[in-house]
């Protein structure tokens, strides 16, 4: 059973239905919160992903014959909203768990609400190291949070490491400039690459951050191909389609590569009206990555279900529902304290990798664990209208192609 809570201010709400038979409510449902910010295809993705894993939980029986049972609210991204939204489900609802938000600001104002109210929150695509580094240096308020999404660091140390793979392998690059968003999420992401980018052999010739409210990007181009580069590497998500467009209409010689959450969306090739030929960016899984044997079968019901791919937040989200669920079959309970205890035990298969968690003498307590064992990550390229994975070379089955005005020579064979 889905509930829409719409119109926080004004305190009303919609009830969606989607028919539950009566054997199924013999037990107490496990009620799970869902914020997202509707507008927005990463926002929407949380909800429609939460659906999918409900759904396929609740068909299969539930947790234990107890059916989940979400109640989505819409934040419209603003944090004052996400704040009522949280208090409105654990007070009213009666919320087990909150899942939700892909915006990092979103993120750290629930963050000590979860810990006011002692009830887990698992947030499915916000970036910033600050979330879990506020759980590791007071543990005993915060250990509510979870981050089910690679912090800002470890997106950094995906494009490096894919960078390496890929394109160091295959052309002669030695240099870059950074070009990130001024957000929460990118001030990690921009630390760590410019301690990650050296260490691959790419010097950093200038770090630029802008301000999300920039419209013409014209000269910070002019300035970026002043400089030759050998690319640019970005950490961009609200204004990904502009800078994206812009880049093509002055035909910037210069790849885009790194994170561009924008272009992880399935409709970006229609958004840019094809400027988004030959960007590069990191994501949580692609078109042809088999990342696990539930990847794809996800992607297909995602798209039959809403006639359009999944977002990042929508394989997060899905593998987020299924990992509290199974959090409330370990624990036999949805008491807060237990679900934590559970929570931190998680070693789930998702559609992205194997989920667990870090514990709390890491730095990154209850952020998603790194590396081949766990999540990477995928790098995908736009090409010819689709998205094609390049990295990690078990989901690979592309060549990197660029726009012809793109200049990159060939490495030494």
């Amino acid at each position: 059973m889905v509930f829409w809570q719409t119109g926080l201010l004004a305190g009303t709400a919609v009830a969606c239905c989607l028919a539950v038979p009566a054997w199924a409510q013999s037990q107490e449902s496990i009620r799970i919160g869902i914020i997202s910010e509707e507008s927005a295809i990463a926002g929407a993705g949380i909800s429609k992903g939460a659906q999918l894993a409900a759904d396929a939980i609740n068909a299969a029986g539930g947790v234990d014959g107890r059916k989940i049972e979400l109640f989505v609210y819409d934040d419209h991204s603003s944090s004052t909203d996400a704040v009522r939204a949280f208090q409105r489900a654990v007070s009213e609802d009666k919320v087990s768990a909150v899942i939700g938000t892909y915006i990092s600001e979103v993120a750290l104002a629930l963050q000590p609400w979860s810990a006011r109210l002692h009830v887990p929150f698992i947030t499915t695509g916000a970036a910033s190291n600050e979330i879990s580094k506020h759980v590791h240096d007071d543990y005993a308020h915060n250990r509510y949070t979870f981050h089910e999404w690679m912090t800002s660091a470890f997106i950094a140390d995906s494009v490096c490491d894919s960078m390496k793979d890929l394109l160091l392998s295959k052309y002669r690059i030695s240099t870059a400039v950074v070009f990130s968003e001024d957000a929460a999420w990118t001030t990690p992401l921009d630390t760590e690459y410019l301690n990650c980018l050296p260490k691959i052999g790419v010097k950093v010739l200038d770090h630029i951050r802008f301000s999300p409210d920039t419209t013409d990007f014209t000269p910070v181009f002019n300035k970026i191909e002043g400089e030759k580069p050998d690319v640019v590497v970005t950490g961009i998500s609200h204004v990904g389609v502009q800078p994206t467009v812009q880049a093509a209409q002055l035909q910037m010689p210069i790849p885009m590569v790194g994170q561009s959450s924008q272009a992880t969306s399935g409709t970006f090739w229609k958004d840019t009206n094809g400027a988004a030929a030959g960007v590069i960016t990191q994501s949580a899984a692609a078109p042809g990555a088999a990342l696990t044997d539930k990847t794809l079968a996800f992607m297909d019901a995602y798209a039959k279900r809403f006639g359009e791919p999944p977002p990042y937040t929508g394989f997060t989200t899905d593998d987020a529902v299924n990992v509290v669920a199974e959090a409330v079959k370990r624990a036999g309970s949805t008491d807060a304290e237990k679900l934590v205890d559970a929570l931190e035990k998680t070693d789930y298969v998702g559609t992205i990798g194997r989920v667990q968690f870090y514990d709390k003498d890491s730095p990154f307590t209850h952020a998603m664990k790194y590396g081949t064992d766990y999540v990477t990550g995928v790098t995908l390229q736009w090409q010819d209208g689709k998205q094609l994975t390049l990295w990690p070379k078990a989901g690979a089955g592309a060549e990197m192609k660029f726009p012809a005005f793109v200049h990159l020579e060939p490495a030494k064979s």
